[in-house]
């Protein structure tokens, strides 16, 4: 089964970040999946209401696919390549750890 998940960035940190039922997290598997194009254009209006407030940046909706115990996993190469955690150096003192 293919559905979407609502990804951005976090505006502070830069953090790749998606939206899940407790809000904003940096794990993907624990993100709200949209099933219907209906769920997928509330994913994104919420997605528009981050932005608004500054919280998040730049977001969009990401093609998934239900891997085992329904986690979602990005079919796109980019998606997948975003997972793998940030292209520079970590900053010292940060949590490694998803939220």
């Amino acid at each position: 089964m293919l559905g979407k998940i609502l990804t951005g960035n976090d505006l502070r940190q830069g953090d790749v970040v998606f939206l899940a039922a407790e809000g904003w997290v940096r794990d993907h598997r624990r993100a709200r999946i949209a099933a219907s194009p209906d769920e997928a254009d509330s994913l994104l209006a919420l997605g528009r209401e981050a932005l608004a407030a500054n919280f998040i940046v730049e977001p969009y909706l990401v093609e998934v696919a239900l891997g085992g115990e329904g986690v979602p996993e990005p079919v796109h190469y980019r998606e997948r390549f975003r997972l793998s955690g940030p292209g520079v150096p970590p900053v010292p003192g940060r949590r490694a750890d998803p939220r």
